[in-house]
């Protein structure tokens, strides 16, 4: 598999170049994580960080999870890898945790994001409640936010990439 990353058109509207920057980002982190092994993608950026390609993939599902369903749309949607209990339960990997499981999920997250998000305009209030602030915010906001999240990550992907085998590339 291959991902196709597309930059976003130079000339948007202001929705269409947040979905497209969201978009780009969300490729380059599969990208990142193309063409490498489970125990590859499970290796740790440096020690004693648990930081792994695997890790930010599982990561990035709960953070789209987080944020479209449970914040804007008020879903009740529980975290998939972390608890209150393992907060950084997404980076605590075991020899059972696969790509396939955590690429599957990430992008079936995305997916339901996608739809969420369709729903709702730019200024649109969220439904529901960031769980430890109580703040609402609006969809441009948790767009902003996605795309700063995703481009932190993507920083972290790139250098344990090169790490794992020389590759580079933005």
């Amino acid at each position: 598999m291959t991902t196709e990353r597309r930059m976003p058109a130079t000339t948007a509207d202001e929705r269409t170049m947040l979905e497209g920057w969201l978009e780009f980002h969300r490729q380059t982190l599969a990208w990142k994580c193309e063409g490498l092994s489970d125990e590859q993608l499970r290796s740790p950026a440096v020690e004693p960080s648990e930081l792994s390609l695997l890790g930010l993939v599982r990561h990035m599902a709960d953070v789209e999870r987080s944020w479209f369903r449970r914040v804007l749309a008020n879903e009740d949607a529980a975290p998939m890898y972390f608890s209150d209990e393992d907060l950084d339960g997404e980076f605590h990997l075991t020899e059972a945790d696969t790509y396939a499981e955590a690429h599957a999920a990430w992008q079936a997250e995305i997916e339901t994001a996608r739809s969420i998000a369709a729903r709702f305009g730019l200024d649109d209030i969220s439904e529901g409640k960031h769980r430890r602030t109580g703040e609402r915010f609006n969809l441009r906001w948790i767009y902003t936010h996605m795309i700063e999240e995703y481009a932190r990550h993507n920083g972290h992907a790139d250098l344990i990439r090169e790490r794992i085998d020389g590759s580079t590339g933005d």
